[in-house]
């Protein structure tokens, strides 16, 4: 990794603050974002941002309360104040980006109370954010009980949000777009408009805390509200000194910028694994999609998905097509017990999947094997075999895990609480040991701490493409939503790509059976062919899957777009899109270029300048794009396939029919 870094004092004048004892103010480095802190005249903290001079965000509350007499909040004085400033570049094993900037200026304000409880405000303020934190020594504490969180995010005026309801046990919920003051409570990322400002509000670096949210307190004024533990305690901390995760607002003039923006990952602490050459982006297919239509189950039985027959035909398909993996559910003993004892058992395979045959054949075939661990909400059990379990796939030369956690907690534990956010750390941190990465469904949210443990790979934590098999399924805005809320946190397995938009192959299966909420013979997916394709390039993930079966891809000529698709990327740029409207995204991957783009409800052209590409090369262009007639409602598989010449002083247009999309290989002439 090739860096530079420079961490300089500031002395008070060069903040405009020449002769003052507590410098409290401190800007971006290109000065337009602006962060002041003070005590008020109550003895309580707050602080205040504005952009290009207008507030953004009016003062705000700072603190904690806590029991046992704990002052986390008020009577504090400031002590002192040190500015620094970085400007470094650093690089990491996969990304949208893999070199990235970190170019903050910090303000950490020392503050301590009569009781000699010490607090350092840790502010960064970067050309795309703020990000705060808090340090707190509590003198003699053996542990501290917090009860509340009352940090305050009081934005400045009414506007526009896109945010999905605040809740503890799941983030697939579909997204909401409101008046800002129209929010009751909401999750994390929450995307907003305030005049000519962008801005989500999220958080950095959760690795031993609760999951914040927002509740409303009034007009466009927000609190933080904690995940609590089943007696109500929201966070518990050993000894007196902690640092809570950072709190973050990406802040940008247009809504892409948001998408663009490296803050969440640069608030991260750097890698903490010594070797990263074991971790690569890959490509995917598996058996699982089936099983959500009804065509397949995860238990044993005559309609079984994983076994070893089918695995190896998916093995076969996945070294036809330049695909590196195949990933396998209901291969292991306990699918049984679903709805019951969740207790599944990590090493012992159904008697009609023979895992070691198939790991010599994916080997002979140069295929990997993407492992599949569900646990069903009882992590007590999956806790009990975590070590065992890792190095037994280890030892069959399985070093990727897809988990699960669809089901309630033991103890009336919620998902995101404080206890949940550890067992994910261990998680990642037991993979590590066994050079496994990790794809985290029912996760606890991206806070990017891919930084420090970069085979923490992706995540779902947003309503992904199985909500089309038994529910009137995502919307067309859902997938021009995500990238600028749920995509702002990291990457999602989304699990793109399904080509049998109607259902037709799997309505014919006689042996298809409906196994939740709703029939599929009564859904679909909500796209067009095209958007289906593009959503490989638009809703990142370093693990991307082929999601539909693979009979549904034998022979269609539009698959050869996966087929070229690169997953491991090192350059991205959002070029143009509003929330819930439309989105254009390019990716480069080895000198090679992918664009997605997509839209809502309704259809639209775009101009696209081609200036991302190399200059002086030509590049033929493929082009994925709506047929003539199509509708995602009316004619949703209508596509062409177009190839031009194009050059980097080209102009496309690409035209999207109604939920519709487009997607365009450019490969170097």
């Amino acid at each position: 990794m090739k860096s530079y870094i420079s961490f300089l004092l500031f002395v008070a004048c060069l903040f405009g603050a020449c002769g003052r004892q507590n410098v409290t103010e401190v800007s971006s480095p290109d000065g337009h974002i602006r962060l002041t802190f003070d005590v008020d005249d109550h003895n309580r903290m707050n602080y205040q941002i504005s952009v290009n001079d207008t507030f953004l965000v009016a003062p705000s509350q700072l603190g904690f309360i806590a029991q046992d007499g704990v002052n986390l909040f008020e009577g504090f004085r400031v002590v002192g104040t040190d500015f620094s400033a970085a400007d470094e570049t650093w690089t990491q094993p996969w990304g949208e980006n893999k070199t990235l900037r970190n170019h903050y200026n910090e303000m950490a304000v020392h503050l301590s109370d009569a009781a000699s409880t010490k607090l350092t405000l840790r502010f960064r303020v970067f050309n795309d954010g703020v990000g705060f934190r808090y340090e707190y020594d509590v003198a003699d504490a053996d542990s501290i009980l917090i009860t509340d969180d009352l940090t305050a995010f009081n934005i400045a005026q009414d506007g526009i949000s896109w945010s999905i309801p605040a809740n503890y046990e799941t983030y697939e919920l579909l997204y909401r777009t409101l008046p800002i003051s129209g929010i009751d409570n909401a999750n994390t990322p929450m995307t907003f408009k305030a005049g000519d400002v962008y801005a989500s509000i999220h958080e950095a670096a959760l690795t031993d805390f609760p999951e914040m949210t927002l509740k409303n307190t009034g007009g466009c004024r927000f609190k933080a509200e904690l995940a609590p533990w089943p007696d109500g305690i929201k966070a518990r901390i050993s000894g007196g000194n902690f640092k809570t995760p950072w709190r973050t607002l990406q802040i940008a003039p247009q809504a892409v910028g948001l998408i663009n923006s490296g803050l969440i990952l640069n608030l991260n602490e750097p890698c903490a694994l010594e070797t990263t050459d074991w971790i690569r982006p890959m490509k995917y297919v598996g058996v699982w999609w089936g099983m959500h239509l009804g065509v397949e189950s995860w238990v044993i039985n005559d309609r079984h998905g994983a076994t070893t027959e089918n695995a190896k035909r998916y093995i076969d398909f996945a070294a036809a097509n330049n695909i590196e993996a195949v990933m396998y559910e209901g291969w292991n003993e306990g699918w049984e017990n679903w709805g019951g004892t969740q207790t599944f058992d990590y090493t012992k395979p159904y008697a009609d999947f023979d895992i070691e045959e198939i790991a010599r054949y994916a080997r002979e075939k140069g295929i990997e094997i993407i492992g599949h661990h569900e646990t069903g909400g009882n992590i007590l059990n999956y806790e009990r075999q975590l070590d065992k379990a890792y190095k037994w796939y280890a030892d069959m030369g399985i070093h990727s895990v897809k988990t699960g956690y669809a089901g309630g907690l033991p103890g009336g534990h919620n998902h995101h609480g404080q206890y949940n956010v550890r067992h994910y750390r261990k998680v990642v941190e037991t993979a590590a040991r066994y050079h496994t990465t990790l794809d985290v469904h029912e996760p606890i949210k991206d806070t990017g701490i891919r930084r420090t443990y970069p085979n923490m790979m992706t995540r779902e934590g947003a309503r992904g493409m199985e909500w089309n098999a038994w529910s009137d399924g995502n919307p067309p805005e859902h997938h021009v939503m995500l990238p600028f809320t749920r995509l702002l946190a990291g990457p999602m397995d989304y699990t793109p790509g399904i080509f049998d938009i109607l259902y037709e192959r799997a309505k014919k299966n006689p042996d298809r059976k409906q196994w939740n909420m709703k029939d599929s013979k009564d859904c679909r997916i909500n796209t067009t062919l095209a958007k289906q394709i593009a959503n490989w390039v638009i809703l990142y993930s370093p693990l991307q899957m082929a999601a539909d079966m693979i009979e549904n891809y034998e022979g269609h000529p539009a698959f050869q777009f996966f087929r070229d698709y690169d997953a491991d990327c090192d350059w991205s740029e959002a070029l143009d899109g509003e929330p819930g409207e439309f989105v254009v995204i390019v990716r480069r991957a080895k000198g090679k270029y992918f664009l997605g783009a997509a839209t809502n409800e309704e259809a639209r052209k775009v101009d696209v300048k081609l200036d991302f590409l190399e200059k002086g090369k030509a590049y033929r262009a493929v082009i994925y794009a709506d047929g003539e007639g199509a509708d995602w409602e009316h004619n949703p598989t209508s596509y062409k396939i177009i190839e031009k010449r194009v050059e980097a002083d080209d102009i496309l247009t690409v035209d999207m029919a109604r939920g519709g999309g487009q997607a365009i290989y450019f490969e170097p002439v």
